[in-house]
């Protein structure tokens, strides 16, 4: 029985996941589409950190804000995402012990 539960949500996770791999290859967009399909995982990705960094630390988002410029400038400068991460941590963390 357990096994049958096992395989049932395997299903239900790897089809909604596979489902549309398919379906996209078939379908042509058009370019405009294309452009902004193309935006999305930035948009995503800064609706997820954005509230993260605001609230990084409560009652200081001045921390958060400087560590996220600090990563910001990290990668524009094309560091290593290590480096882009330690050195938004350590901003935090000294303004943070201030």
């Amino acid at each position: 029985m357990i096994w049958i539960i096992i395989i049932g949500m395997a299903l239900v996770t790897v089809i909604p996941r596979i489902l549309p791999v398919f379906i996209v290859e078939s379908v042509t967009f058009p370019k405009w589409m294309e452009k902004m399909l193309e935006a999305i995982p930035y948009a995503a990705l800064g609706a997820l950190i954005f509230p993260g960094i605001m609230g990084v630390i409560p009652n200081n988002a001045f921390a958060g804000i400087a560590g996220g410029v600090v990563a910001i400038l990290l990668s524009y400068f094309r560091m290593h995402i290590i480096l882009v991460v330690c050195g938004a941590i350590a901003t935090v963390f000294l303004i943070s012990s201030l």
